[in-house]
This record gives structure tokens, C-alpha cells and sequence, in this order.
């Protein structure tokens, strides 16, 4: 959730324009978005985000009006119950959205140096105004209203925590066309992409929509620290530049770590590597989808782009890929 946050920020940057806040806090029985979700509403109707997926969001802004008028925070209640199949009711706190520059100071600088921080939002479940409901993040240990003059009483108040993890990202190492697809679909489900590319293929970042860096680098000179926030995905097509990646990348543990192409290929490259390099750990190697994807028959580079970002958000989850209809419980844990 927190590229959703960082799209927050920088709409409201780039306006500047009175803004309200709708989080939901708590959920009783189902819904399609689950708590921590967020939304902007601006005055003139304009929105970011979404707290569902679709049916909220227009009384979200009819609510927003008066927060908008008094300046005083109040949760929404809506209940799906009865005009949803959602079978849930969501308690929303909306309040002003006003940031002040040392609040945004912390929060560009956990974004960019990838450091987690935490919200904490304090809120009733009961319909109304209240100008002590209202919503706090800590960056490094220090706790900032998301609106200066916040009364800081709480006694009475629920508390909804979120420890936010940096956001999730994608290192593609190749430039081809599947690179492209893949890189277009994972920015769209909001991931920071990362591109290395080969000086001498001449590429830019206008190559890649929705790509958040172009690295030009040869693999053996690729310096890239990877956390447990970030998959790696090796799809140079060429079967040297492939080897030099693992080389160059045997002693990291990133989130999901995906390779190109047939069992047969991937065998004569893991066989090449440890020639080439004794030391490797059995579970390095163990670690990597190769062929990377979920079978689901992928055929063009969308569906194949399709099939890895799926595993990827499976790996990352801890879930083993399988139809929802045979699931027989909860969607979401």
C-alpha cells in the first residue's frame, strides 16, 4: 500500500489545493478493499485512490463536503450489507489533508532511502464528527499529524496500526521487448521498476512505460543493493549475460528471484556457475524460479509478463498459485 500513499503525496504536492483524507480503519465481515486502504478527495469532485472498487467512492465525496466546510474530521460508516455484495460495513475516517513541509521532508526521505515507517489512525466506530480522530505517521521515530493543530487526546479512541514497508520493487536485468511488457504491467500494479540495459543497446527510459530507472551497465559491473523488498527477473536472452547476472548477484536474498527460459536452459546455467563459482550456496539456487511463471498456457510477452508477476505477488504473499473458486474460505487472510 504504500505506492498508494507515495501517489497521495504527490498529487497533493502537485496541487496544493485543500484536500481530505478517507482511510479505512476497520471492517466488519467482507470487502473488496480491507483496512489501510486510502483514497484523496479534492473539493471539486477530483479523486485519487480508492477505498473499493467503484461503489464507495462517490459517497466518500458526498461525506467529505462538510469535513471540507468545518475542517473537522468524522468517520463514515457505510454498509454494504445491503447495497453490495460485499456482505461488510466500512468505518472510513476522513479528515483534512494539509501536510506540513517537515512531515513531507520525512516522508521523501523514507520513500527514497526505502526505510519503513508507521501510521497510526484513531478513530470510533459510530457514525459523526469528532475533531479528535485523526491520523498520525512516525518516521524515525518521530510522529507527524497528516494536519498541523491536531488535538493530541485520544482517550476514548480506537487505534488502527500500519507498519509501512518500502515499495515494492522490480529489477529487470534485459532490455527486450518482454522487458518492455513487463515492466508496463508492474508499474501498474504500482511497482518501482528498475531496467539494466546494456550501454551499447542505446536504450532510454522512453523505452519503458511506467520504468522508474534506467540503469546502463554490463553485469559485471552492475552494483545494486537488493532488500526483501524487491524481486529480480534475468531476461537478457543471452545466454552469457544471463550467467554474468548470477554471478554478480550469488550472494543476494532478494524477495523473488526469477530467470528466463526452459528447465534445459536453466540447468546448463546453473551447471556453468557453479564451474565457474564453487562457493555457491545450494539454496541460492534453489531460490530461483527458472522457468520463472505460473501455468496458465502464456503464449504472447503480455501473458508471459502476466504469468511472472503473478508468482512473484504469490512468492511475496507466501501463497501457492491456485483458482479462487476452489478455495473454500476467505480471499484475504
Amino acid at each position: 500500500m504504500t505506492h498508494e500513499l507515495k501517489g497521495i503525496v504527490l498529487h497533493y504536492e502537485k496541487r496544493r489545493e485543500k484536500a481530505v483524507l478517507a482511510t479505512v480503519v476497520a471492517l466488519d465481515g467482507s470487502s473488496y478493499r480491507r483496512p489501510g486502504a486510502r483514497m484523496m478527495v479534492f473539493e471539486n469532485g477530483d479523486m485519487y485512490g480508492a477505498v473499493s472498487g467503484g461503489c464507495v467512492e462517490k459517497e466518500v465525496f458526498h461525506q467529505a463536503l462538510t469535513v471540507f466546510a468545518t475542517g473537522t474530521p468524522k468517520i463514515m460508516v457505510y454498509d454494504g450489507r445491503y447495497r453490495l455484495g460485499c456482505e461488510g460495513i466500512l468505518y472510513i475516517l476522513l479528515e483534512p489533508f494539509g501536510p506540513d513541509p517537515t512531515f513531507l521532508e520525512g516522508f521523501w526521505g523514507c520513500i527514497n532511502a526505502r526505510r519503513p515507517f508507521h501510521i497510526a489512525s484513531y478513530y470510533k466506530k459510530e457514525y459523526g464528527e469528532d475533531p479528535h480522530c485523526h491520523t498520525r505517521f512516525t518516521f524515525a521515530g518521530e510522529a507527524m499529524p497528516v494536519t498541523a493543530g491536531v488535538p493530541s487526546q485520544v482517550e476514548g479512541l480506537l487505534r488502527f496500526d500500519q507498519d509501512m514497508a518500502p515499495c515494492f520493487r522490480l529489477l529487470i536485468l534485459g532490455a527486450e521487448h518482454d522487458a518492455v511488457q513487463l515492466c508496463q504491467l508492474a508499474a501498474m500494479a504500482g511497482w518501482e521498476v528498475t531496467v539494466v540495459a546494456s550501454p551499447r543497446e542505446e536504450k532510454s527510459e522512453r523505452d519503458f512505460p511506467g520504468i522508474h530507472r534506467l540503469i546502463q551497465s554490463e553485469p559485471e559491473a552492475l552494483v545494486h543493493p537488493l532488500d526483501d523488498q524487491t524481486a529480480v527477473m534475468v531476461m537478457s536472452h543471452s545466454f552469457v549475460k544471463d550467467l554474468q547476472f548470477l554471478m554478480a548477484l550469488r550472494g543476494e536474498r532478494p524477495a523473488y528471484f526469477g530467470l528466463l527460459g526452459p528447465t534445459k536452459r536453466r540447468e546448463k546455467l546453473f551447471g556453468e556457475l557453479l564451474e565457474r563459482q564453487g562457493d555457491i550456496a545450494e539454496n541460492f539456487l534453489e531460490a530461483i524460479h527458472g522457468p520463472a511463471g505460473i501455468d496458465i498456457g502464456a503464449e504472447t510477452p503480455q501473458e508471459i509478463a502476466i504469468a511472472i508477476l503473478a508468482e512473484i505477488i504469490a512468492t511475496r504473499n507466501g501463497k501457492e498459485a491456485q483458482s479462487l473458486r476452489y478455495l473454500g474460505g476467505k480471499i484475504h487472510s
